[in-house]
C-alpha cells in the first residue's frame, strides 16, 4: 500500500500531479532528476511511500528501494560516461524535502567536487574513537534483542 502526503512535493511527483522529468518508476520507487543538480543527470531516488528518514522505511522496501539507487549508480557509468557516483541522503538535518530521497550525482576526476560538503574533523584521540565505535555497538546490539510486549528487550517466546 502507498502512502502519500498531499503537501509533499515528492509524493506529488510519485503522483503524477508534480512536474519531473522521471527517470526510472517501478511499483515501490521513483527517480528523476534533480532541479538543481550538482551535474547533469543528478538524480533524486524515492520511495512511493511517504517516510521521511532512512530509519522509516519498512524492511520489506529496503531491497526494491535500495536495488534502484545502486542501478540508477550503475547507469550513471554507463550512460552518461561519469567515472564514478556519489551517493548520499540527509535525515532530518539539510533535508530540503521531508520524504526519503537518495542523491545518485555523476562524478568524474577534478569535476571540483571536494569529498563531503562539509568540514570534518579527527577524533581528539583514540579513546573518544573508540568510545563513539563502543557507544554505537551497544545501540546497534540492543536493537538486535528481542523485544517484550512492552517494547523493551524479553525473550522470545
Amino acid at each position: 500500500m502507498v502512502t502519500t502526503r498531499s503537501e509533499c512535493v515528492f509524493c506529488a511527483v510519485v503522483a503524477g500531479t508534480a512536474a519531473a522529468r522521471l527517470v526510472y518508476q517501478d511499483e515501490w520507487t521513483v527517480a528523476f532528476l534533480d532541479r538543481r543538480p550538482l551535474f547533469p543527470g543528478h538524480t533524486l531516488v524515492v520511495p512511493r511511500t511517504h517516510v521521511e528518514t532512512l530509519p522509516e522505511l519498512p524492511s520489506a522496501l529496503l531491497e526494491p528501494y535500495f536495488s534502484v539507487v545502486q542501478r540508477v549508480a550503475a547507469a550513471m557509468e554507463g550512460a552518461l560516461g561519469a567515472a564514478g557516483s556519489f551517493v548520499a541522503a540527509n535525515n532530518r538535518i539539510s533535508q530540503s524535502v521531508p520524504h526519503l530521497h537518495f542523491h545518485v550525482v555523476p562524478r568524474n576526476p577534478k569535476d571540483g567536487l571536494r569529498g563531503f560538503f562539509w568540514p570534518r574533523a579527527r577524533y581528539r584521540d583514540e579513546t573518544e574513537a573508540a568510545g563513539v565505535a563502543a557507544t554505537l555497538r551497544a545501540a546497534l546490539t540492543a536493537a538486535d534483542e528481542p523485544q517484550d510486549r512492552d517494547g523493551g528487550p524479553g525473550s522470545r517466546t
